[in-house]
């Protein structure tokens, strides 16, 4: 087993079922919710079974999690000013 193994085993074990409540263990792989990645179910129909209830918290955590990604800035690397350089050809 190697110790990415060993901590998802360990996450696992400090996690539920969002539905049930049953805990993770070795024999019960916990799967995350695809959109927000917030809860976790033993199974289909229990993530079926939650939905109702998970889908508006859903919703804003997905949005959440998009909006993090789409405006997270990327590293400056250029060594000027900080300001976009603008090509210009020999005709300009």
């Amino acid at each position: 087993m190697s110790a990415n193994e060993d901590l998802e085993g360990a996450s696992n074990m400090m996690m539920y079922c969002a539905a049930c409540g049953i805990a993770g263990a070795d024999d019960i792989k916990l799967k995350k919710c695809t959109a927000c990645k917030s809860v976790r179910y033993c199974g289909v129909k229990c993530q079926k079974e939650h939905r109702p209830k998970h889908k508006k918290e859903c919703k804003n955590r997905a949005a959440e999690l998009r909006d993090e990604i789409l405006f997270k800035q990327p590293e400056s690397r250029d060594l000027g000013d900080g300001l976009p350089h603008l090509l210009y050809t020999a005709s300009d």
